[in-house]
């Protein structure tokens, strides 16, 4: 059942509101009052999701079918729901858009199992696994060779990739009130957890805010990625990059969960949390240093690392000739995302610089904000 547009456009006002009236970001009123103007007054219902009522106060694990096997068995992807006892939000967290990206699944799993449905307002409806076909083939694409996030908001006769996004966005995407899109680099590429997030948009802006200490990165999204879609259609989205693909990263997933926590309290979904009242750095802008020559490239810096213009980031060796380039930055910024060291072909994109200021280093040049055309990941 898509939820209705006025009240979608109520969540986005109010959490415009709620971040801005709070002296401290995450610092939930003391009575603990749900964000909706009136919600305490409001009588819990049933929530209808796929095809079943999940009653007030309880947790339930649903099954979604957004393809078939060759056979024409239906693939089925665990829809996990958390339906809180008291009215508020529905906040949507989804993984493993990409197949082999494991610590949103892992981020998904333990901020659901985390959460007692009796002190929760508002509903958490989480998708660990969206591109199932490539989680069991350790890829990043479907069996089609397609990238799923190219092909929201989809459609019900295009392509296996189309028919899925379609019958994802429709069946949960359309669901939600704001949703947070579970990420990491791609191709031995990993990325210090930050948020993609469009600042021109004040509900995407607000709902980016929620995060307590985390990267933001001023990024519009390309057309066809679940965020562009899902923002399109009036669910306000941010991306949360964290880690490298292939690989559990215990660090990574406890800075997701500690984020996403944040966010919930933010929009007073929960209470008696500890709140996040540390800070991190907006980068209006973000740009890839590229490898110009091929070889094994040997990193110099760390996720991270705050660089100046000229500063070495990197190594390339070519292994026959011995022969050394090296990368160097043209701007100062911050390291928001490498490539791990591996052989690298020439053009590969090798690290990722946040920028604050808006201009080039020689202070002319405005630099629009990034897209994840860009980025390298989502």
């Amino acid at each position: 059942m898509q939820r209705p547009r006025n009240t979608i456009l109520h969540f986005a006002s109010a959490i415009i509101l709620s971040v801005l009236a709070w002296p401290a970001l995450g610092q939930a009123p003391a009575d603990g009052t749900a964000i909706f103007d009136g919600a305490s007054d409001q009588k819990p219902e049933a929530l209808e999701l796929l095809g079943e009522k999940i009653p007030p106060g309880s947790y339930r694990q649903l099954s979604w079918s957004g393809t078939e096997l060759y056979q024409g068995l239906p693939v089925d992807t665990p829809v996990l729901v958390v339906h809180g006892a008291t009215p508020g939000p529905v906040v949507c967290l989804v993984a493993a858009v990409h197949g082999d990206e494991l610590n949103g699944i892992e981020i998904v799993r333990r901020v659901l199992h985390g959460l007692q449905p009796s002190r929760l307002s508002g509903t958490i409806i989480g998708v660990p696994i969206v591109n199932i076909q490539g989680f069991r083939r350790g890829s990043r694409y479907l069996p089609d060779r397609r990238d799923l996030n190219r092909h929201f908001p989809g459609t019900e006769t295009g392509s296996a990739a189309s028919r899925i996004a379609s019958a994802f966005f429709n069946n949960i995407v359309l669901n939600c009130d704001a949703l947070v899109d579970l990420h990491t680099g791609s191709f031995e590429r990993a990325n210090l957890p930050q948020l993609r997030a469009d600042l021109q948009d004040p509900a995407v802006t607000a709902l980016a805010n929620g995060f307590g200490a985390t990267v933001i990165v001023n990024s519009q999204p390309q057309p066809g990625t679940l965020r562009y879609a899902a923002t399109l259609a009036g669910v306000p989205t941010v991306t949360l990059e964290a880690g490298g693909p292939e690989r559990l990263e215990t660090r990574a997933v406890t800075h997701g969960v500690r984020g996403i926590e944040a966010l919930l309290l933010t929009l007073r979904m929960v209470v008696n949390e500890r709140p996040w009242d540390e800070s991190e750095e907006t980068y209006v802008r973000s740009t890839w240093v590229s490898a110009d020559t091929g070889g094994i490239l040997t990193t110099n810096v760390d996720l991270g690392s705050r660089v100046e213009s000229g500063d070495l980031l990197g190594r390339v060796t070519d292994p026959s000739t011995n022969d050394t380039v090296g990368i160097f930055s043209p701007y100062e910024g911050r390291i928001i995302g490498m490539a791990r060291n591996q052989v690298v072909m020439p053009g590969f994109a090798a690290f990722h610089l946040g920028l604050r200021d808006a201009a080039d280093e020689a202070g002319q040049t405005p630099l629009a904000p990034s897209t994840e055309a860009d980025d390298k990941s989502e």
